[in-house]
């Protein structure tokens, strides 16, 4: 997932995942043997209040993070018949990261997803689409020589809650006001009750895609 010589560009929302991420990254930087760099983007958009940023970038300065931020008008890209919403806007932002990354000689970029999210997108594409399909620890671009990674597949949500408890940050929410995870809220609690919160349940959907036994698969 991480070679020497990466320059990785972090997604940084300023949520409790991407905070996480950003400090996951910079204590592995201190020991690991491979050699590379990152740099933490928050990509802030004209959907929604302006959010004040002074916090998460002394955080980061604190932990040795180097940080940027960039202002993207998004909204008059929205083509006539579209409404906005929750996947369109992320989309948008996931294209201004790969944007920086070309221009700033990034080779990788880093989001903060985690296992929950991964097993929540597996189920809701079942359930939705029809289709066994998820967000991949590690996907590489065929367009761009990008690959985008996921560092956190294997940790569960409630350990990325207990160390921003620890850590005492708070997670930066989204104020756009369009409820566009009332969705993933529901397979969430599909999840919950089908596993009754058991870790061990929720891995075993995780392996589950890499156990495919095609034999007995209609």
């Amino acid at each position: 997932m991480i070679a020497p010589g990466d320059r990785i560009l972090i997604g940084a929302s300023g949520g409790k995942d991407s905070t996480t991420l950003a400090y996951d990254l910079a204590v592995k930087r201190r020991w690991w043997p491979e050699n590379f760099e990152f740099l933490a983007l928050h990509v802030e958009t004209d959907v929604g209040e302006p959010q004040d940023r002074t916090p998460l970038e002394a955080r980061f300065r604190d932990w040795g993070v180097p940080f940027a931020s960039i202002r993207v008008p998004v909204i008059g890209r929205l083509k006539p018949g579209e409404r906005m919403n929750c996947y369109w806007c992320s989309t948008q932002r996931r294209t201004e990261l790969i944007r920086y990354a070309l221009a700033e000689g990034f080779n990788k970029i880093a989001l903060g997803h985690h296992l929950d999210d991964i097993v929540e997108t597996l189920l809701m594409n079942m359930l939705h689409k029809g289709e066994i399909s998820t967000m991949p620890p590690v996907v590489r671009y065929e367009k761009y020589p990008l690959a985008v990674i996921r560092p956190l597949a294997l940790c569960e949500e409630r350990q990325i809650e207990s160390f921003a408890r620890e850590k005492g940050f708070a997670s930066v929410t989204c104020t756009c006001g369009f409820d566009g995870a009332s969705r993933r809220k529901e397979v969430r609690a599909k999840i919950e009750a089908l596993t009754g919160g058991s870790s061990e349940l929720k891995r075993n959907l995780f392996r589950s895609m890499s156990k495919v036994n095609r034999e007995y698969l209609a």
